[in-house]
């Protein structure tokens, strides 16, 4: 389980945003992408669902994309 299965929902969201927000603005690394991916996957097992930068295809890792696109619920934890 990661710890973004653990945050209450409003925190979830709102940290998605931050680093959704900080991804557009080129201040962090290709990283905060599979980070944001796996927030992104989080919050879809609850129901929630975030829209994903117009980039992130570029830079998350293909295997977690389609796990995402399927809705695994095996992704990475």
């Amino acid at each position: 389980m990661s710890l973004y299965e653990k945050l209450p929902s409003d925190v979830l969201i709102q940290f998605y945003y931050e680093v959704k927000k900080m991804t557009s603005t080129g201040l962090v690394s290709k990283n905060m992408y599979y980070e944001l991916g796996l927030i992104i996957a989080a919050a879809s097992r609850r129901g929630i669902l975030l829209d994903k930068p117009k980039d992130f295809d570029q830079h998350i890792f293909h295997e977690l994309l389609l796990k995402l696109n399927n809705k695994d619920p095996s992704v990475i934890e």
